[in-house]
């Protein structure tokens, strides 16, 4: 049985072939300068996917390519926003990886690809187009990130795969091969923003994006996280250093919290370091394996808990970034109930402070 939709009663179909189309408009609009005034004056929000995330094919693995295909289903079903609009863009360059992971580490996976795939590291595999794949992702982060901070549109969320809040420096870790919001981050900052906001609820630490970020005084970091669990770290007193001494927030949440002390904790600790830094853009690394379903996380949220927690997001947005927030999919293993928590997450990123879409000038 198919799990209700965040707004009963929404039959209308958004299918795949339409979404597909629309990116194409887009990319036509993009070199006609009347379409490109109109498009940059209409609310929308902007929509990631390509079907080479389809194709890093890790067979029966928990992160497998059933997850990105059960969210486009549940996109045919329901329509989540009028202006819904997938935009083209390029793979993440060498470059741009590279202001992230070591040369080294890039080469090694590229090479791992070529000759045949398999198993990586412990936790991940990877397959012929892999690297396509991955690339892709990283790709969609950052050209979210311009699009948004060009003023295109205000919101945009990427449901890629492989995620990528593990992925350290130098190798790949838990699922992830490139880290795809460090990626967008970066670029942001050589765009010129001074303070980027992170923030990550997936059920596991964003240890890939704590230690990218550790000491560095432009980004703000907060991880809400099962504890203890893996990988290991997030713990309380793990704050930052140097330049970055203060700006990384961990909230260790014990297997049993309530979702509605969950839920406050988050609230208290977004506000209070989005106060602090003021950021210029959010970012979201967005998990919904605590999701009650998820048959690795779990936290025993639902998914109208991550409406609230978007809520929260587009709140803390609206006060400091100019409503600027860029989202990227990270974990969630129960396909449904991972369908379900993007079509919440997607509407509440798409609405106003008052729940309702908007209808004013974005930017």
């Amino acid at each position: 049985m198919p799990f209700p939709s965040c707004t009963p009663g929404s039959t209308n179909s958004v299918a795949i072939d339409d979404l597909v189309r629309r990116r194409e408009i887009l990319s036509e609009q993009e070199n006609d300068p009347e379409s490109k005034f109109r498009l940059a004056n209409q609310p929308m929000t902007l929509f990631y996917y390509d079907p080479v995330f389809l194709e890093h094919e890790t067979g029966g693995h928990p992160e497998n390519a059933g997850r990105l295909r059960a969210v486009m289903r549940r996109l045919e079903e329901y329509k989540v926003h009028a202006n819904f609009v997938m935009p083209t863009w390029k793979p993440a360059t060498i470059d741009q990886l590279c202001h992230v992971h070591t040369a080294e580490a890039v080469d090694d996976i590229r090479k791992f690809v070529e000759s045949g795939g398999g198993q990586i590291e412990q936790d991940t595999l990877v397959s012929k187009q892999s690297f396509a794949a991955a690339t892709t992702a990283a790709g969609a982060a950052a050209d979210a990130v311009r699009r948004v901070l060009a003023g295109e549109d205000t919101t945009a969320f990427c449901a890629v795969r492989p995620p990528g809040h593990h992925a350290m420096q130098s190798h790949p870790m838990g699922f992830c091969l490139f880290n795809n919001i460090a990626v967008g981050a970066r670029v942001a900052i050589e765009l010129g923003v001074e303070r980027v906001l992170i923030v990550d609820w997936d059920v596991h630490h964003g240890n890939g994006t704590q230690a990218t970020f550790w000491d560095d005084p432009n980004v703000g970091f907060l991880s809400m996280h099962r504890f203890p669990f893996y990988p290991g770290t997030g713990a309380a007193d793990e704050t930052g250093a140097g330049a970055g001494q203060g700006l990384t927030v961990n909230l260790p949440i014990r297997f049993g919290t309530s979702p509605k002390n969950q839920i406050s904790q988050f609230r208290n600790a977004v506000e209070s370091l989005a106060d602090k830094i003021s950021p210029q853009l959010v970012m979201i690394s967005a998990g919904f394996d605590s999701h009650i379903h998820d048959p690795i996380g779990s936290l025993e949220l639902e998914s109208e808990d991550f409406t609230t927690m978007t809520q929260i997001m587009r709140a803390v947005a609206d006060t400091h970034a100019m409503g600027r927030i860029v989202s990227l999919l990270e974990g969630g293993y129960h396909p449904a109930a991972l369908a379900e928590s993007v079509e919440c997450h997607l509407r509440a990123l798409s609405t106003g402070p008052g729940g309702h879409a908007e209808t004013s000038q974005n930017g």
